[in-house]
């Protein structure tokens, strides 16, 4: 057993929830002393323990296989690569899912925000961008911000980066991921600005893009599966592009029918 690895990991996740270890302890119903002698290397925590702490700190299911192993137990929920046979069912919801949202753009991401799949209206509207950002793995949202990207049709770009900014900031404060952390550093980087994203006559925050036919304004809408038990799906999210107006909806059948 990696004590100080496991104690690190537990006292990282308790430093980015805010909990101390008297709140924690309360949580997960055990004493401040004994999840004191756990941090610190002088306890062994049982896998039960172990588990009731990584639900509190509302761990993601990757974080909590990886804080049993240090305590040197089994991961207590399967991980497998998205092409396993094992996933074929999981892999064809996402499918189905995509699918079924033609004509409207939609595609799904890994927890990186690097593209999995995506419906040929997603694709459709790449058209145009620097080759270089479509060499896979491709990041969707690099790709949308990016000068050589989707960020020069983007009409709204201001407000879409910092919507982008504070979904990634979310993520972050869920995960702890330092992926995350670095890929929102990279993006605020790029030039765009940054507007305010606060009270309007809207609901949702579009995304207005320009097209060949004219402006495209889409809702964003995302989806997950729902308490999966696998770490690979659970990272797995679908965001969908629905049309704001009855225009986008015209423009984009123009867009699907091309030239003619």
């Amino acid at each position: 057993m990696d004590d100080q690895d496991l104690g690190a990991q537990l006292r990282r996740w308790r430093d980015h929830r805010r909990l101390s270890q008297l709140d924690l302890a309360l949580e997960a119903g055990v004493s401040t002393r004994h999840l004191s002698f756990v941090e610190t290397g002088r306890a062994r925590p049982s896998r039960e323990l172990l588990l009731a702490l990584a639900e509190r700190l509302h761990m993601p299911l990757r974080e909590r296989n990886r804080l049993l192993m240090a305590a040197g137990f089994a991961p207590a929920f399967p991980e497998h690569d998205l092409s396993d046979a094992r996933l074929a069912a999981g892999r064809a919801a996402v499918s189905q899912v995509i699918a079924a949202f033609s004509p409207n753009p939609a595609l799904a991401v890994d927890p990186g925000w690097n593209l999995v799949e995506a419906n040929p209206s997603a694709m459709l509207l790449l058209s145009g961008v620097a080759p270089g950002l479509l060499v896979p793995p491709i990041n969707v949202l690099r790709l949308s911000l990016h000068p050589q990207g989707l960020a020069s049709r983007i009409l709204n770009l201001p407000q879409w980066r910092a919507s982008i900014f504070q979904r990634l900031r979310e993520q972050l404060d869920v995960t702890a991921d330092p992926g995350i952390a670095a890929l929102l550093t990279e993006l605020i980087a790029l030039p765009g600005g940054e507007a305010e994203v606060g009270l309007s006559e809207q609901f949702v925050l579009p995304l207005r893009l320009a097209s060949p036919v004219g402006e495209l304004a889409f809702i964003g809408m995302t989806t997950m599966f729902g308490t999966p038990l696998e770490v690979t799906l659970s990272e797995i999210a679908i965001e969908t592009f629905l049309p704001a107006d009855d225009a986008t909806s015209e423009r984009l059948k123009q867009l699907l029918a091309g030239p003619g």
